[in-house]
């Protein structure tokens, strides 16, 4: 029944999802038509060489418009804020079902089991959450709140069950790493996290406490609009590896500078003399504070 009940409130979702779209397009074709009639009359004005009465009546009535289209443009962001909240509640619901599916047993062909994922699926997935993200926008005044880019989670956060982790683990041969998993469930009787490790090939749970979780960020942060919640050049962090499901340690060589960039890392690396590998981009979903300190 939940998972009808799911399906139901998605598909109510993405109707009014569909309607706030649509009233997003007509606000902005509104302003746009009068733009281009404005780029008109300058454009015929040129080509007469001359500005008559009837030129400046006209400019005056389309610019009048035009402040009151750019005065408008609020209501066009309240209409973007709709729509961001309607795509992450889409998003929980549809994690939700996943998680429902996964404790049920039940999967469908696009959400295969973890015992036939291929790892290049696998990868393409985590790029998928990564793009997928969504950015902070907060209003006027705002701060970012924790988990946006850089913010750490507050001291009693609980990840719920779902949620993408940093989790550090006993590898096979007794050395501990950083893993991606998911969160299986939290015990405040214990104050422990059961985790699945990501990686298909790992096929493993692991019970860890608190300590050896790193939340993951729920918003990407925007560089233009908030800086002070991105990692800065230099900044020691741990950064997923590209193409693999674990995390480094690894230096900021460049922070992103456009709300789509990824952050530019050096990892750490013996094999290089200068104990860092060339730049690599890692997505902001992928980077995490490390608290260790850094090596001389």
């Amino acid at each position: 029944m939940a998972l009808v009940s799911a399906d139901s409130r998605i598909a109510e979702l993405l109707t009014e999802l569909h309607q706030l779209i649509k009233q997003t397009q007509e606000e902005r074709s509104r302003s746009e038509h009068n733009l281009v009639n404005i780029q008109k009359t300058h454009e015929r004005m040129q080509t007469e060489n001359k500005i008559s009465p009837y030129y400046r009546t006209k400019l005056r009535g389309l610019y009048t418009t035009a402040k009151a289209d750019a005065e408008a443009e609020c209501k066009v962001s309240l209409i973007l804020r709709k729509a961001l909240d309607k795509i992450a509640e889409i998003k929980s619901l549809l994690e939700e079902r996943r998680i429902a599916a996964k404790i049920a047993g039940l999967y469908n062909d696009s959400e295969p089991p973890r015992k036939t994922m291929r790892r290049g699926v696998l990868m393409t997935l985590l790029q998928q959450s990564a793009m997928t993200l969504p950015l902070w926008i907060g209003k006027p005044g705002d701060k970012p709140p924790p988990l946006c880019g850089a913010i750490p989670a507050s001291g009693d956060y609980v990840a719920k069950p779902g949620d993408k982790v940093a989790a550090r683990v006993k590898a096979v041969e007794g050395d501990e790493q950083w893993i991606l998993a998911e969160v299986v469930s939290y015990s405040h009787a214990t104050n422990k996290y059961e985790v699945d490790d990501i990686d298909e090939e790992g096929k493993e749970r692991h019970t860890l406490s608190r300590r050896r979780i790193i939340p993951l960020p729920q918003w990407k942060a925007n560089p233009e609009t908030d800086p002070e919640a991105l990692f800065q050049k230099e900044q020691l962090v741990l950064a997923l590896y590209p193409q693999t499901t674990c995390f480094y340690r690894a230096l900021i060589h460049t922070p992103p500078q456009r709300p789509q960039d990824d952050y530019s890392v050096l990892f750490e690396d013996t094999s290089y003399a200068d104990g860092y590998s060339p730049p690599l981009n890692v997505a902001q979903r992928y980077v995490v504070a490390c608290k260790e300190p850094k090596k001389k």
